[in-house]
């Protein structure tokens, strides 16, 4: 071992000691910003934004190494971030990123302005980094993604926020509030172990991918049976009468919207009312169109891909698969993404908060409890779902999803809505 590879086991150690003795402290989903009594000392000694640099200083940035492969074992308690459901079966025993031990320490507080959350998963994820730290806290703000993106972008134009970051659900929200300069341009040193097409502009990073998908009924098809076009399903015979959407569904609308940004208006709306000519069944969410298919009540339905996995969750024997379309509105791979908001007072530490979001621990976390697709790539999907690599997306800016209103127009207009 030389003295680089020794001094690097030697600091790990001691914030691995370090972070063993921290202690619990308790934050939850309140429907306001919890209250701060008053600052912390031990901050990381940035100053508060004034909006004009556009960017979050270097700060400790000089720190963090370049990503590097690890072995399981040398991971921060792997196994306790790791899911153990029935279909995470077994997992790398390296990967290549950084650790949180790689990472400066989270000193100070923050609020974040959470959009979604996953049914509390990502509450979950922050309040475990949040245990990492004595001397660090996070306050939550919940609400939906398109209520906090006009929020921020309200308080950016008054000149300040009482928030640091914004994490989506969606990348639309997250990117319309960057495109509205309301957001941070992140260090390199954030963004580089996503690839570009989940962090376009550098004022915002996914967090967690999810693939559209086509579940459907095994007793009913084979994976070989399904189109890999979603404009052939309204011509497909064997599905007429026996598939499901959800339209007032953030994601089938998100979907919507991208073959609306691919395809033109027209052929969009061509789609649309030749699968309600084709008998599609209407549902609430899509977690209930997956439950349809694995139920045999349709045979195949739209959905983003986890909500199969909820159901194998709840139903390890559901005759239920995923097929994939190619390059088109159906194969849309979102995320949620993050961003560090104008105007913050700790933009160095948002920033290395948002680091640990990438983490391998955290990446590992959020695909194996909530099946998601981990935007790390050496931190693989659960199961027998396909890398992003293996995927075939379309070549579509997720920022243009925000532009969600000529998406409900033509919903309405076609009597989907």
């Amino acid at each position: 071992m030389d003295e680089h590879d020794g001094s690097r086991v030697e600091r790990r150690s001691q914030r691995a000691l370090g972070r063993r003795r921290g202690f619990l402290k308790h934050v939850g989903a309140v429907a306001g910003i919890a209250g701060v009594a008053g600052c912390l000392n031990g901050s990381d000694g940035s100053s508060g934004s004034d909006g004009s640099s556009g960017s979050v200083g270097s700060g400790d940035s000089a720190s963090v190494p370049e990503p590097m492969t690890h072995s399981d074992d040398e991971l921060y308690n792997i196994n306790d971030w790791r899911g153990d459901g029935p279909q995470v079966g077994e997992r790398p025993s390296e990967y290549t990123g950084l650790s949180v031990l790689d990472l400066p320490d989270l000193r100070g507080e923050i609020t974040v302005y959470l959009g979604g959350g996953e049914g509390g998963l990502y509450e979950d994820a922050m309040q475990r980094i949040q245990n990492l730290y004595r001397d660090f806290s996070v306050y939550i703000r919940p609400a939906s993604s398109s209520q906090l993106a006009n929020t921020i972008i309200e308080e950016a134009n008054a000149g300040q926020s009482p928030a640091d970051v914004f994490w989506a659900i969606d990348a639309g929200s997250v990117g319309v509030v960057a495109e509205n300069g309301a957001t941070l341009t992140l260090p390199d040193h954030v963004t580089q172990s996503v690839p570009d097409t989940y962090h376009p502009t550098d004022e915002w990073v996914g967090i967690m991918g999810r693939a559209r998908s086509i579940p459907f009924n095994t007793d009913q098809f084979d994976e070989a049976d399904i189109p890999d076009a979603v404009a052939e399903f309204p011509e497909h015979p064997p599905f007429e009468d026996g598939m499901g959407w959800a339209p007032t569904y953030g994601a089938f609308q998100a979907f919507v919207t991208a073959m609306r940004e691919l395809n033109g208006r027209e052929a969009t709306k061509q789609w649309l009312e030749a699968m309600q000519e084709h008998g599609v069944e209407t549902y609430g969410n899509e977690f209930q169109v997956a439950n349809a298919v694995a139920s045999g009540e349709i045979a195949a339905g739209f959905s983003n891909h986890y909500y199969s996995r909820l159901v194998y969750e709840e139903r390890p024997d559901a005759p239920i698969e995923l097929a994939f379309t190619e390059n088109d509105a159906g194969a849309l791979v979102n995320c949620s993404g993050a961003g560090v908001i104008q105007n913050s007072s700790n933009p160095e530490t948002a920033a290395n908060f948002i680091h640990h979001l990438l983490s391998i621990e955290v990446q590992e976390f959020l695909g194996t409890r909530g099946f998601g697709y981990p935007l790390v790539p050496s931190v693989p999907p659960i199961g027998n779902l396909p890398t992003i690599d293996e995927l075939n997306p379309p070549d579509l800016d997720l920022s243009t999803l925000a532009n969600v209103e000529p998406t409900l127009d033509l919903l309405r207009e076609v009597g989907a809505l």
